[in-house]
């Protein structure tokens, strides 16, 4: 996405018309306007107002990706209760279908019984309770699969 996408997609998501932030940044709407079709760039003074304004971070501004802001803004307001009756296997398995097959071809219960032992673990070494157990366990994995350990 180029920075004038990612502009004007920002602003949409704060709600603010291009009047508005032309008014809040004492530029005309035309400039807004150029920012946003990539004929001109802002200059670093305007684009940290613009990343306040938008509630942004710079560098978050410039890679400004509205997918994943709404998936971080969902994560943040969804309940605990509410997490607990979504289905995630069936969630995830929409993209990944393998997650919804699996069962069939993997001894589940031998796997399960290691990963139990390494939960244990953490919780006792640690003193983890059972959700940052399994937190820091699916982070480990995370890391073995990133490092190809």
């Amino acid at each position: 996405m180029s920075l004038g996408n990612n502009l004007f997609h920002a602003r949409k998501k704060s709600g603010l018309s291009q009047e508005e932030v032309a008014e809040k940044l004492g530029v005309s709407r035309q400039t807004i306007s150029k920012w946003e079709l990539d004929e001109t760039l802002p200059d670093i003074r305007q684009s940290k107002h613009l990343s306040a304004l938008y509630h942004l971070t710079l560098d978050e501004l410039i890679d400004y990706d509205m997918d994943m802001k709404e998936i971080e803004r969902l994560i943040e307001n969804t309940s605990e209760e509410a997490g607990q009756k979504i289905d995630w296997t069936n969630v995830w398995g929409k993209k990944y279908p393998v997650l919804t097959t699996y069962q069939e071809r993997v001894d589940v219960g031998d796997y399960a019984d290691r990963i139990k032992e390494l939960l244990d673990s953490l919780k006792t070494r640690y003193g983890y309770n059972d959700l940052d157990a399994m937190l820091v366990l699916k982070d480990i994995l995370a890391h073995a699969w990133n490092s190809g350990e």
